[in-house]
């Protein structure tokens, strides 16, 4: 036990103190005694107790049977308690889980009046401790020792805690990502010989791991995880991409370590380290190498953008993230010579989406930084030209959509048109008018221009 004091909520105290009343025991345990220790501030307030989840039902008014098939109720506590308005703490019983038979969850649970017990069947160390203000810290396992040293380390036996649930092998990385730390030897050749293991693991519980450790101070753990044959199981387009070189004046790096170059100079944000991630995903089945010795990818951002759709939707991302991202990979290179008119970027805006443009120039950006020294002045003066015809399309107002024309559906009905696709043909001819000359964008202009078009459809 160490002699320190952790802050706890106010609501947090009270079920502690409630349960002490009624004769249990009742700590705060995991993630939030770890990140008091370190000086962070926890998201979530866990608290494991040696009362039943029928006794700590007993004893608060409102609760919600949250998982208490595990041990676990949700104690909702009021404004007067909490400080904060109504407020949820997950309150779970000392358990000792039985037989684990799929690397995911246990066959059974037990309930254990012994906090030890308890203890010995979580993940790491600096997760297995426990405080209370009697207590104090309750550190059966080494953890403070090892978030003194920065170490990622096994509860026990490494290969019986990935046995009994193989996302941990992922978790430890993103750990060591997050955190900054190191995974200790017998930790990572567990990890190594039990990878495989994560075949077992929902696509979701692995998105929500992968997806904390790329959108963290260190991206670059996604090397760790190549290397520990992680991403073969559930990415393994990533390994494909550590093993394809570029041999181009414009590159330094394999497709791979370029790519973990560009993650780390985007911002921390779900869309971007992925686009980040993905954008180059096409490059190993593009690759072909010329009589000189040099290689080139033609075609891999449309190639790509299709293996980044598989890949979000096989990892069960939202519709929204998917057209992000995929939109981000299939133009991340567009206008990259330079040559690039006003009226072409007119209609590469509208598809793109005006809203994605600030995350094309990151990724533009990102991409260039990952590159060689190689006509970096003339990618930069690429994308401030982008950006300034950008500006002057915004600035202007001018019309990059359907919904933005002064005309609309009802008027072309009042026209004469009937509703359906011959309709919404009509509206696109004038949209392609409008992004090759911005001044049609007028009532009465495009209202001429549609009777024309009618009358032609009528004569034809």
């Amino acid at each position: 036990m160490l002699n320190v004091k952790i802050r706890m909520p106010k609501g947090a105290s009270y079920i502690i103190n409630e349960l002490n009343k009624n004769g249990f025991e009742a700590y705060i345990v995991g993630g939030c005694v770890r990140d008091s220790l370190l000086g962070m501030v926890p998201h979530d307030w866990d608290i494991t107790t040696s009362a039943t989840p029928q006794q700590v039902k007993e004893i608060f008014r409102k609760t919600v049977d949250t998982g208490i098939q595990h041990g676990t109720v949700t104690v909702l506590v009021d404004k007067a308690h909490s400080g904060k308005g109504e407020y949820a703490y997950e309150v779970t019983t000392y358990r000792v889980d039985g037989i684990y038979e799929d690397h995911r969850r246990p066959k059974e649970v037990s309930f254990s009046k012994s906090l030890t017990e308890d203890l010995k069947r979580r993940d790491f160390t600096i997760n297995a401790m426990a405080y209370n203000d009697k207590d104090g810290i309750v550190d059966i396992f080494g953890g403070s020792n090892d978030l003194e040293k920065h170490i990622i380390r096994c509860v026990g036996m490494p290969s019986e805690r990935f046995d009994e649930d193989a996302l941990r092998i992922l978790r430890a990385v993103r750990f060591a990502a997050q955190l900054g730390f190191d995974i200790d030897e017998p930790t990572m050749l567990a990890m190594k010989n039990q990878a495989a293991y994560l075949k077992d693991i929902s696509a979701e519980r692995i998105r929500e791991e992968f997806t904390k450790l790329i959108t963290s101070d260190n991206p670059d753990m996604i090397k760790t995880a190549y290397e520990l044959g992680l991403t073969k199981v559930f990415l393994p387009e990533f390994d494909l991409m550590m093993d394809t070189p570029q041999n181009n004046p414009n590159h330094l790096y394999s497709v791979g370590e370029h790519t973990i170059c560009v993650m780390e100079n985007v911002p921390k944000n779900v869309v971007l380290r992925y686009a980040a991630l993905l954008h180059d995903v096409g490059k190993p089945g593009c690759r072909i190498t010329d009589e000189n010795g040099t290689d080139h990818f033609y075609g891999h951002q449309d190639k790509g953008s299709k293996i980044a759709n598989d890949i979000l939707r096989r990892l069960k991302f939202d519709n929204e993230t998917i057209d992000k991202v995929t939109k981000l990979v299939m133009y991340h290179d567009y206008g990259i010579s330079g040559d690039v008119g006003i009226k072409a970027f007119r209609r590469f805006l509208t598809k793109l989406g005006v809203e994605n443009f600030d995350d094309f120039i990151i990724i533009r950006n990102a991409d260039r930084l990952g590159q060689s020294d190689y006509n970096q002045d003339k990618k930069k003066e690429n994308i401030t030209r982008l950006k300034t015809m950008y500006d002057e399309i915004i600035d202007g107002k001018q019309c990059l959509a359907i919904k933005d024309l002064k005309i609309d559906g009802k008027d072309l009905i009042e026209l004469g048109m009937n509703p359906g696709r011959e309709l919404g043909g009509v509206l696109k001819s004038l949209l392609e008018y409008v992004l090759d000359e911005p001044e049609l964008n007028d009532r009465d202009k495009l209202l001429e221009l549609a009777k024309n078009m009618i009358e032609e459809q009528k004569n034809f």
